[in-house]
């Protein structure tokens, strides 16, 4: 192993991959700003920043029950302390538990009604079957499989009863919130689904919500069929969002381009996130990675954030998260649309810490979570925590704070339990034995040890307890593609060129400035159990916000 060693307070150096609008200058060069919010189940952070993308304030405050309050009350404080005119912002974006928790507690979701086109060929399993009885009672009862669907390569299997179609939307009136639509390999040919949204909102009206399981999931009939089900349910919840967001900003008086997070650490305008809701889930920890290499000026490396109750570890690659490769369940459903490769254990700073019957010590996976300011003993409170710990021990120098009483072997002990428990977690993320860079932040960071085994250095930036809300506040929109090519129709450039020229389209639908767009990652990979020598082809672009 190598001799692993500690960076601390590194200077914040602009990421070479993020690049600031000309425009972000009033006449006279008068700098414009931007600000970042990310909302955490602890608290709600938010930083300012200015137009070369350096922070100049952020703020922390406790995350409530009604997190639009935590939100409003970021933006009143970030204003009042930084003493920066509202009319000066620009640009405002918002990381947010909004549709995670809603999945997650059954609440708030919207009544969907779900078309599969593919009958006969997946008549056998039915939509919904792995579903709690909770949450298809929150969705509703109308999913139905019409004729219809198409091969891997996109020719028709059957032809698509329209009739049929009408037929079941027609029992969906005033039943339902919103449509799903989902064809047999439709990321390949989107045009059976294009169809049924035109019947569908014939029949229920232009307003009708309807999404299309070609814009939302990649291959995989049920897993692209369930997020894309999801996202209908969450439409009216991210609508609250938005509309909440705008409020907030337009009470401060601040006048600016409204942006949402999206999971893969880029952005997507306000009006796009009110069509695809799902893309925010589990935004939170890719904020925090964006923000990890905006202020380590590291492209590659892990990511290790710790909150008040969980620590979350991501990869970082070429600047951006690593995208998990396995289907991802979303409050116990399977999905297989985009999200970034995150583990995360119970260890944070409001972690509970406890003396067995036999003397030994454990450490969670409960929390205080935003109590830990009146539970924590060196607060005054009853509960000995993580925070408590790592105070003790001399690791954060917390004024006022009261450590005589606790003791410090059942600290040391806890310590090296956090310690291992953190240590496990790197490794397992880890593509190789080879000791790794990896930037701390988050504001519980001050529980890790300046010396981890199996780490080269850690990186400590300024800002690390801002990192989610400085990377909410980075400026790249990107779009992707997802395609299965048949080599035998078109040659492999040709492919390629398609898969590219679709991610950029999707870039600038997502708010992207067009000459901006490039590709930051593409990939193809060689179906060899599919006739026609098939290429599954994967595509990212990325661009400044327009």
């Amino acid at each position: 192993m190598s001799n692993p060693m500690n960076v601390s307070n590194v200077s914040s150096p602009l990421n070479n991959n993020v690049i600031p609008s000309s425009r972000e200058k009033l006449e006279g060069g008068e700098d414009l700003y931007r600000i970042g919010i990310d909302v955490g189940g602890t608290n709600t952070d938010a930083a300012l920043l200015d137009s070369s993308l350096r922070p100049v304030h952020t703020v922390k405050v406790h995350t409530t029950r009604d997190v639009n309050e935590g939100i409003v009350e970021s933006i009143r404080r970030l204003l009042a302390e930084s003493g920066v005119n509202p009319a000066r912002i620009r640009y405002a974006m918002l990381g947010t538990t909004h549709c995670t928790n809603a999945i997650v507690e059954r609440k708030h979701l919207g009544k969907v009604g779900l078309i599969r086109i593919g009958a006969p060929a997946t008549t056998s399993v039915p939509p919904l079957a792995d579903w709690d009885d909770a949450l298809k009672a929150a969705v509703g009862p109308h999913a139905y499989v019409v004729s219809g669907g198409y091969e891997y390569d996109g020719r028709t299997i059957v032809d698509m009863d329209e009739a049929q179609i009408a037929e079941v939307a027609g029992r969906m009136r005033g039943e339902v919130d919103a449509v799903a639509v989902c064809g047999v390999f439709s990321p390949v040919n989107g045009e059976q689904e294009k169809r049924a949204m035109q019947i569908v909102k014939a029949v229920l009206g232009e307003n009708m919500p309807v999404t299309l399981s070609h814009e939302i999931g990649s291959i995989g009939l049920l897993e692209r069929e369930n997020a894309s089900l999801l996202n209908a349910a969450l439409l009216n919840v991210i609508a609250g969002v938005v509309r909440g967001f705008e409020q907030a900003l337009e009470s401060f008086g601040i006048q600016a381009g409204v942006y949402i997070c999206q999971n893969d650490g880029t952005l997507m305008r306000s009006d796009y996130a009110l069509r695809y809701p799902i893309l925010t889930i589990a935004c939170g920890p890719t904020n925090s990675i964006r923000g990890a290499a905006h202020l380590s000026g590291l492209s590659d490396a892990l990511v290790v954030d710790i909150g008040g109750t969980t620590t979350d570890i991501g990869v970082l690659a070429h600047g951006f998260p690593r995208q998990s490769s396995a289907a991802v369940e979303i409050g116990g459903v399977r999905t297989n649309f985009r999200m970034p490769d995150i583990l995360s254990i119970g260890i944070g700073g409001g972690t509970i810490v406890r003396q067995d019957a036999a003397g030994g010590v454990t450490v969670g996976p409960d929390s205080v979570g935003y109590e830990l300011l009146q539970r924590g003993r060196i607060f005054g409170g009853d509960t000995l925590t993580a925070t408590d710990v790592a105070v003790k021990l001399g690791r954060h120098a917390w004024g006022g704070a009261d450590t005589a009483g606790l003791d410090e072997t059942m600290c040391r002990q806890a310590d090296g339990i956090i310690t291992r428990d953190i240590e496990d977690a790197i490794d397992r993320m880890k593509t190789s034995s080879d000791p790794v860079d990896v930037v701390l932040v988050g504001g519980g960071s001050i529980l890790v040890a300046d010396r981890l085994e199996g780490v080269t250095r850690i990186v400590r930036p300024d800002h690390y307890d801002a990192a989610n809300a400085i990377g909410a506040a980075l400026g790249e929109v990107s779009g992707e593609t997802e395609r299965i090519y048949a080599l035998d129709e078109m040659t492999y450039d040709e492919a390629m060129l398609d898969a590219k020229n679709h991610a950029v389209r999707q870039a600038v639908l997502a708010g992207a400035e067009p000459d901006t767009v490039q590709v930051v990652f593409s990939e193809d990979i060689p179906l060899a159990y599919l006739p026609g020598n098939a290429l599954l082809v994967k595509v990212k672009a990325a661009g400044r916000l327009a």
